[in-house]
């Protein structure tokens, strides 16, 4: 298996611009948990580093009172994306459906989105930027798809209306 990942590895492009890289030594601290509790249901998920040195975003989505999302969030200081068309990450995933969410600006409302499956081998998800579209709470905004010069906010969140246990497991995100 680390034969995989370092094969993986070798692939990303050397012109790319890190995000996060998910090892041993991470501090997650700035990773934030936001689940569906804020609206009342009862989801429940964590962020940790399994002991291959991998980021593990796990838990269970639960429907009950109405809820039935969990996400994961990270924001950081501007990251121009000027020079690059694409989020990339590196993962490993349970066949499930997630969304890869970003913001321009931290404090904005809305996110700009994307979905993606996952299999239970890693993958190289890329995703063009123009392609990423506005959300708010599950609903598309009449603005345009992202076409900002920065990124302040990655969210990865699972929402397929209905409850079941998720596990993802995240080596690097990056920009190419």
């Amino acid at each position: 298996m680390n034969f995989i990942i370092l094969l993986l590895l070798v692939n990303v492009p050397l012109n790319t611009i890190k995000i996060f890289d998910f090892n041993s030594k991470s501090n997650i601290y700035n990773w934030q948990i936001v689940n569906d509790v804020v609206m009342g249901g009862k989801s429940s998920s964590t962020i940790t580093i399994n002991k291959e040195g991998h980021g593990q975003f796990s838990g269970t989505v639960s429907t009950e009172n109405n809820g039935g999302f969990s996400s994961v969030r990270h924001n950081f200081k501007s990251v121009s994306v000027k020079k690059t068309s694409k989020i990339c990450a590196l993962i490993k995933g349970d066949g499930k459906v997630y969304q890869l969410r970003v913001k321009d600006r931290y404090n904005n409302y809305y996110s700009y989105i994307h979905t993606f499956c996952t299999s239970e081998n890693w993958q190289e998800i890329e995703i063009p930027l123009i392609e990423m579209y506005p959300s708010f709470r599950g609903k598309t905004l009449n603005k345009p798809n992202f076409n900002h010069d920065v990124i302040e906010e990655i969210t990865f969140l699972i929402a397929n209306n209905k409850s079941e246990k998720f596990k993802l497991i995240i080596d690097k995100i990056y920009l190419k």
